[in-house]
């Protein structure tokens, strides 16, 4: 009997609309390595703003993109992004990587410089035995992974999102940030046509998580 199929479940959304906690369930059901590819961008924002790189610095960013290694770490099912052999040195998740990061990630080159990285998390799941990846960020059912198996984009109410933000802790320009994400002219954030559209504003972590279980479950067996 041969082994299942390799598959790819490709998350999208804007910030606090569920991506983050639904695919670390479903990493942990059906045996998937869990890609934040947010987290990718925030890493390089960190490391471009502790070489003072801004990111209104053209000639600057082209000149260190080429220089940063890209690898890739477990820690338990999701995978870790080093650069140069390390992780990032502080809190990436803090207010000034916030303030920061929609720019950086707008700029054509950086989007181009881990395109072929967040495509070669495939070849790390397949290499530690995962049955296949779930891979959340802003343009993987639409530009990393286009033809996933499995294609779904969560959205929900912007006060919704802001007061999500607040219980954990965190003071995000929600608005800003969808702004920036939704109007830059390279792999703007948009909901993948054929994806499957939830709204998340009035559901429970477990509904949401139900949604997507129930569609891999039905067409991975």
């Amino acid at each position: 009997m041969g082994l299942p199929p390799f598959i790819i479940v490709a998350i999208d959304g804007g910030a606090a609309s569920g991506k983050s906690s639904s695919s670390k369930i479903l990493a942990d059901r059906f045996n998937l390595l869990h890609v934040d590819t947010g987290s990718f961008y925030r890493h390089i924002t960190y490391e471009l703003l502790r070489r003072s790189v801004t990111h209104t610095d053209h000639a600057a960013l082209l000149a260190v993109l080429p220089e940063l290694k890209f690898s890739t770490r477990l820690h338990g099912r999701s995978a870790q992004m080093l650069i140069d052999g390390q992780p990032a040195a502080g809190e990436i998740r803090g207010r000034h990587v916030n303030d920061h990061v929609s720019h950086y990630a707008a700029i054509p080159e950086v989007r181009q410089a881990l395109l072929a990285y967040q495509r070669g998390q495939v070849a790390v799941a397949k290499q530690h035995g995962f049955r296949g990846l779930v891979m959340e960020g802003r343009d993987i059912g639409s530009v990393i992974f286009p033809d996933a198996g499995f294609r779904f984009f969560l959205h929900a109410d912007p006060g919704e999102r802001v007061r999500r933000r607040e219980s954990e802790g965190h003071n995000d320009s929600i608005a800003e940030r969808d702004r920036l994400d939704s109007s830059r002219k390279t792999s703007p954030l948009t909901c993948p046509a054929g994806a499957i559209d939830i709204d998340t504003t009035h559901l429970t972590l477990a509904q949401v998580v139900e949604k997507m279980a129930a569609s891999i479950a039905v067409k991975s067996d």
